[in-house]
């Protein structure tokens, strides 16, 4: 299935092809505040449509994930792990799909405070 999604204002758009079977809400520092819902997906299965110069990123502590955000609305709508290759994946924040019923998708806790 085709998923639409964006930032609030619309400056960063993108489209994944996949399946949205659950997610995780992880506790770290920085998913805990933004109260991310996290779907992981193959990198090569995101697509941005859209970003300029809008599309922000931050990194912290083991900068193993750059987290992407938009400049103007400072919506976070995705997440990317820094390795190369095809094992890369993208972290979606369902919170910023269209059309997905947010209550019939299973959620799982991540403890990433102790990773």
């Amino acid at each position: 299935m085709l998923y639409k999604g964006s930032c609030h204002c619309g400056k960063v758009a993108f489209e994944i092809e996949g399946e949205l079977g659950g997610v995780v809400r992880c506790n770290c520092s920085i998913c805990a505040r933004k109260g991310a819902l996290l779907w992981a997906v193959p990198h090569g299965s995101m697509r941005l449509v859209a970003w300029g110069d809008d599309l922000g990123k931050y990194t912290f502590g083991k900068v193993s994930i750059v987290h992407r955000f938009c400049r103007t609305c400072g919506i976070h709508p995705f997440a990317e792990d820094v390795s190369q290759g095809s094992e890369r994946s993208a972290y979606i924040n369902i919170n910023c799909l269209q059309d997905v019923d947010l209550a019939a998708i299973q959620v799982f806790d991540f403890d990433g405070r102790s990773a």
